[in-house]
């Protein structure tokens, strides 16, 4: 795919402990590239930046989409928190829009078709998405550790989110909703 130009590409990013996971769009049901990316490295937050910076030189998207964390009840580690600040400055140097919706915003938007948790989320992901759902995790319980595939899904949904806020309408939104 080197070399290749995207019309109005869209990157979404979602940082985990252990990563980041990202999904490039060219439409709300059309994902080009996508992937999670484990990094086991010292100074992770050095090495994730350097990895989304490849991607913005490689794809030139015009917005990156990230999670909104700056309201104190979002429950992120102050290694995530600082690399959304780092992100934040990236997208700036790099001349991509920035935008960023919190969880509350993602819950929303994807209420209209029954899902609220992340798992249930994750699910209409997956169903507007067909090429994430053989991904799509199982149902985390209690006592398990977080799957990194559902950081894909989460990066997905805030993709999603961003084009429901530019009015593309969801093929899985009532048409009322729509």
């Amino acid at each position: 795919m080197s070399g290749e130009y995207y019309e109005n590409p869209v990157l979404a990013v979602y940082p985990f402990s252990r990563g980041f996971a990202f999904v490039l769009f060219e439409g709300p049901d059309s994902p080009y590239d996508w992937g999670v990316r484990e990094i086991k490295e010292k100074h992770r937050n050095v090495r994730s930046l350097e990895a989304i910076k490849e991607l913005i030189d490689r794809y030139r998207p015009e917005a990156m989409v990230i999670e909104d964390t700056h309201e104190r009840r979002y429950r992120r580690s102050s290694r995530i928190r600082k690399l959304y600040r780092m992100l934040t400055h990236l997208a700036v140097t790099e001349y991509v829009e920035l935008y960023r919706f919190s969880q509350e915003a993602v819950k929303n938007h994807f209420d209209g078709c029954g899902a609220s948790t992340k798992y249930e989320i994750a699910k209409a992901v997956s169903q507007q998405i067909p090429a994430f759902a053989h991904r799509l995790p199982r149902l985390r319980k209690a006592w398990m550790s977080a799957d990194p595939r559902q950081s894909l899904f989460d990066a997905a949904a805030l993709g999603l989110v961003y084009y429901g806020t530019r009015g593309v309408p969801s093929p899985l939104q009532p048409d009322e909703l729509a």
